[in-house]
């Protein structure tokens, strides 16, 4: 499968099976398009009166000997394996942690209902944590590298167990022959020295949630009670965790909605404000939500990623570069091939926790009772959730299969499908043709950026 696509001066084609990646000029871009269905003699009928007959014969060699090397015009090697690969032994490897059902923010879009999801108000005690982490090192298999996140709600407002769960890890890890990496997801509110002071010691990354410019963070987050301007209770902490940790290992967050359009002045404005990891997404919402993105909104958003995606490059070239989240792809090694046929694991490698210790497939299943696979007392008693989510994959979706984009998105967010189709092995339409394009925009970049190295 070829993928080909211009985008801002380049021509690009892209290998789908082998991830091969050729920057062209017009007349190969213009042959590879026509190759597969078409004699020479008819390609160089269809294209003489642009380019020279020898050249058009010369590259058309040079394709047929990528198309021999592998780097062009592939089969696709891993479909025939799939029944192998959902065979494979399953091992947890990364908990969720929903340490605080509680927020002191009451953000327009949480899919969390200001932290409720859907149900009462909790905090985690430290017994069920330490239950969680008990289940994760006895279900881990022989896999030393283990992950947990504080999330939320707000983590922050039940502090105190965060540092007791970290303590608790931390002493079994020797003796299980287990690594925890912890990471902290949080608005900032509550953030002080103290807290960031024991981030900075144990925790491998921070999120720090904040949308964009004043007026766009503080229209979808604010206070509660209107208790102020939450973008200037945070803005000033944020700077200082990036700054404590040399700007590497944390990243901003934020959402971008049907009110900011133009959210590239959003991402451009945390770079200026000093930041260098930075991810703003699409919010996902239901079609009836003001705030929602539609299909319309479509175009518009692609050009705000053309244009993110320039000024990037401008600014890495300037040596004033920061990372947007959803423009770093590995072109040359990445994710190995279970990661890209089947994504995040959720629901069989990833799972969350409620604070009274429930299983979910992810934190967006979380109030969901149809999902709910067991407890930290009881373990997994619903295997077939599981199976369901470890049995989905690239080839399990029909709108994935015949798409450039499988093996970058893996499939794109179950939650996000169920929740648009009732059915994790759909996808949701709007989301795939922005990932779409952040996928051509980063590929550019590198192409880019290439001609500096």
């Amino acid at each position: 499968m070829i993928h080909q696509y211009k985008n801002n001066g380049y021509n690009i084609v892209l290998d789908v099976n082998s991830g091969s990646v050729h920057v062209v000029d017009d007349m190969v871009y213009d042959i590879i398009e026509l190759y597969e269905n078409n004699t020479l003699e008819q390609i160089t009928e269809k294209l003489k009166d642009r380019y020279s007959v020898q050249d058009i014969k010369e590259a058309y060699e040079e394709i047929g000997e990528l198309k021999e090397a592998g780097q062009l015009f592939t089969e696709d090697i891993y479909e025939p394996y799939i029944d192998n690969f959902k065979d494979r032994p399953t091992v947890v490897k990364a908990l969720c942690l929903h340490i605080a059902h509680d927020c002191n923010l009451a953000c327009k879009y949480c899919f969390a209902e200001e932290g409720e999801y859907h149900g009462r108000r909790a905090l985690m005690s430290f017994e069920v944590g330490k239950k969680a982490l008990d289940f994760l090192v006895a279900n881990s298999g022989s896999r030393r590298n283990l992950e947990v996140d504080f999330f939320g709600g707000e983590p922050t407002m039940n502090f105190e167990v965060v540092k007791q769960l970290v303590e608790y890890g931390r002493s079994i890890e020797e003796a299980n022959n287990k690594k925890f990496r912890f990471t902290l997801t949080t608005n900032g509110i509550l953030l002080n020295d103290e807290i960031l002071d024991f981030a900075n010691k144990e925790m491998g990354n921070i999120v720090l949630s904040i949308d964009g410019r004043k007026e766009i963070n503080d229209l979808m987050r604010p206070t509660r009670n209107n208790h102020g301007s939450s973008y200037d209770i945070i803005m000033p902490k944020f700077k200082k965790v990036a700054e404590s940790r040399n700007q590497m290992n944390y990243y901003v967050r934020g959402t971008f909605t049907h009110n900011n359009l133009d959210f590239s002045k959003d991402v451009l404005h945390l770079a200026d404000e000093g930041f260098e990891q930075i991810s703003v997404e699409p919010v996902v919402a239901q079609p009836t939500d003001s705030y929602a993105i539609r299909e319309e909104d479509i175009p518009f958003l692609c050009e705000q990623y053309d244009i993110l995606a320039k000024e990037i490059i401008k600014r890495k070239k300037a040596g004033k570069g920061f990372n947007f989240f959803h423009f770093m792809i590995d072109i040359n090694g990445g994710p190995c091939v279970a990661k890209r046929l089947s994504g995040c694991g959720s629901g069989c490698e990833y799972l969350a926790v409620t604070p009274w210790g429930d299983f979910y497939p992810c934190h967006q299943f979380v109030g969901n009772e149809d999902f709910l696979m067991g407890n930290v007392d009881d373990g997994i008693v619903r295997p077939d959730i599981r199976d369901m989510f470890k049995n989905s994959n690239v080839y399990s979706k029909e709108k994935c299969k015949n798409c450039f984009a499988k093996f970058y998105c893996s499939g794109g967010c179950a939650a996000n499908s169920y929740n648009f189709h009732g059915n994790i092995n759909d996808a949701y339409d709007v989301g795939c043709e922005l990932q779409k394009k952040r996928i051509e925009c980063a590929i550019m970049i590198r192409a880019a950026m290439a001609e500096e190295e």
